[in-house]
């Protein structure tokens, strides 16, 4: 089976009602990316960061996923499928995709603040004060925070780079490491970019744009593969 390597962003879960950074003026809810999103943010207030992970994890429990996810579980049926998502959210595997490597981590983990290789299954949309570790220390979300590092980036580049076919959907390419990616694809590699505002990636070789959302662009991504 030929290697597909997909790297989704917001705007393929937008598609299913959750809301972006991209779209809303540099807000996400009506807060600040530094008062929620920020390693400052949670040593200032803890609480004020679990309660926005709590909401934005009800959130992604009451959505389901689009029509663009269920095209990309469908296409492991022919091809080796890894996806590579910057979403935080689970609608990737709801929708059926087995390899999904989540970036910027996964709104529904929690990590110890003292050790961040124990990480934990969030039962539930809550997690709280003076919920904690097996070590006693407070549960974080298990989202990589702006200024934090990505831990899976390197995963992610050696996939890249061993791609067969890769797909872009639903991201500017503006934020990186991220947006790096399409750089460790072989030249030769065909690389299709699935988004209705075409990203500034003219450098990357072999590629074609496809200026439709996600669900739409998926179809239209099918129609060529199959």
């Amino acid at each position: 089976m030929k290697r597909l390597v997909v790297l989704t962003g917001a705007g393929m879960s937008a598609e299913s009602g959750l809301a972006t950074f991209r779209d809303a003026g540099g807000l996400w809810e009506g807060h600040r990316v530094e008062d929620v999103a920020t390693p400052e943010a949670w040593h200032r207030n803890p609480e004020v960061v679990l309660e926005f992970y709590n909401q934005r994890r009800k959130q992604a429990l009451e959505v389901k996923p689009n029509r663009g996810h269920e095209i990309l579980a469908e296409l492991q049926q022919q091809f080796d499928v890894t996806v590579i998502t910057q979403n935080v959210d689970n609608l990737h595997e709801r929708a059926g995709s087995i390899n999904v490597i989540h970036l910027h981590g996964s709104l529904f983990e929690s990590r110890s603040t003292l050790n961040p290789k124990l990480i934990y299954p969030i039962a539930g949309w809550q997690l709280n004060m003076g919920d904690t570790c097996g070590r006693g220390s407070q549960l974080r979300p298990n989202i990589v925070w702006f200024g934090e590092l990505v831990p899976m980036i390197e995963v992610a580049a050696n996939i890249s780079a061993d791609a067969d076919l890769f797909l872009v959907v639903g991201t500017s390419l503006a934020v990186y490491p991220a947006a790096s990616l399409i750089d460790y694809v072989p030249d030769h590699v065909k690389k299709y970019v699935v988004d209705p505002k075409r990203p500034p990636v003219l450098h990357a070789p072999n590629l074609e744009f496809i200026e439709l959302g996600a669900s739409k662009g998926m179809e239209k991504v099918k129609e060529i593969l199959n």
